[in-house]
Parts: C-alpha cells; structure tokens; sequence
C-alpha cells in the first residue's frame, strides 16, 4: 500500500494570506480625498512649505498650520462617507 501525504497549508499561513486581502477602508478613502481639489491644493502648500524647511540648514520654520489645514480638509471630506463604511 502507497503511503499517501496530505500537505496542508498552516492555519497561521491561511490567516496570514486572508489578513494581507484585507484594507483599511479609511485608508483608502483618506488617499481619495487628499486627491480632491480643495486638499490637493493644500497638499502641493504643506510639500511647498517642507521642501523649504527642509532646504534651510537653521530655521524656526515649521509646517504646522500646512499640515493642519490639511487633516481639516481631509477630515471634512471624510465625515461625509466613512462611517457608513464601517457598519
């Protein structure tokens, strides 16, 4: 009689695969409204305002409210949809 060999997968491999199929809908949703116009327009100001910060060896300069402006915007947008995604 042949010796028959069955090769199953790991439960923490098959749990491993379902885990990476996986996406943060607010992720997603995040990335599509900083594509919007009105955040795209204050994305290209905070990059502006880092590539200068970064640019100046001693600088009191910061990007803080570039960066707020931003997440406010991102957050307005995101107010409309992403709790009906997460039911």
């Amino acid at each position: 009689m042949e010796d028959l060999k069955v090769h199953a997968a790991a439960p923490d491999e098959e749990e491993e695969e379902e885990e990476e199929d996986l996406v943060d809908p607010h992720v997603e949703m995040r990335e599509t409204c900083t594509k919007t116009s009105a955040c795209a327009v204050l994305k290209e100001k905070l990059e502006e305002c880092s590539d200068r910060v970064n640019s100046k060896s001693n600088t009191s300069e910061t990007c803080y409210e570039e960066l707020i402006d931003l997440i406010q915007c991102v957050d307005h947008c995101l107010e409309k949809t992403l709790f009906s995604k997460l039911v």
